[in-house]
């Protein structure tokens, strides 16, 4: 099977409605709701479209596929988490005035991979490990030894993608209610397949 002619660029203003949708996604959209109100597709998308912010355009990476888009990845330095959420939950406190946060998903010391999704159609092309590795280079450019992120107990498919390209288990987190792995490649070595 020949693989597609995949590109990752960086995000721009323009990707903010691929970027809420990847964020509702990672998520879960029956969850989006809880979280930021029924428009809540339009609320991370205002998120998005600031600069420091969790799920920034500036922190997110876009592959496309001849042209179109197919996925994104959002990544920060976890130890920018409180000023990033801060201005998240800025936004969304205009719709949930209630809305709280209590656990942490990321820390200092790792590049934090907040958000990974690839449209249905493009899925098993190569677009996440592409998307992984594009996000490693730059975390290895700012500096960062480690990536770090959290997955669901409940989702052994995603947990294998990452175990496939030198992350491991180092623990547990609760978020949003949920039991997480948390995962790392502290090599920050990407093994593409």
């Amino acid at each position: 099977m020949n693989r597609p002619n995949i590109n990752i660029r960086k995000a721009t203003i323009n990707d903010i409605r691929l970027i809420a949708y990847a964020v509702g996604n990672a998520i879960g959209e029956a969850v989006m709701p809880v979280f930021c109100g029924t428009d809540w597709m339009n609320t991370i998308a205002e998120v998005a479209s600031l600069e420091t912010s969790q799920y920034s355009y500036r922190n997110a990476l876009i592959a496309e596929v001849e042209g179109s888009p197919a996925g994104v990845i959002v990544a920060y330095d976890g130890a920018r988490l409180e000023e990033l959420r801060s201005e998240t939950m800025r936004i969304i406190r205009k719709y949930k005035p209630d809305f709280t946060v209590s656990e942490d998903e990321t820390e200092p010391g790792e590049y934090y991979i907040d958000t990974l999704c690839v449209l249905p159609q493009y899925r098993k092309m190569g677009i996440a490990t592409k998307l992984i590795a594009a996000i490693h280079e730059k975390a290895l450019a700012e500096g960062h030894a480690q990536l770090g992120l959290i997955v669901d107990f409940d989702n052994p498919t995603a947990e294998r993608l990452y175990t496939n390209l030198g992350f491991h288990r180092i623990g547990t987190r609760i978020f949003a209610g949920h039991k997480m792995w948390h995962l790392v490649n502290a090599q920050c070595i990407i093994r593409n397949s």
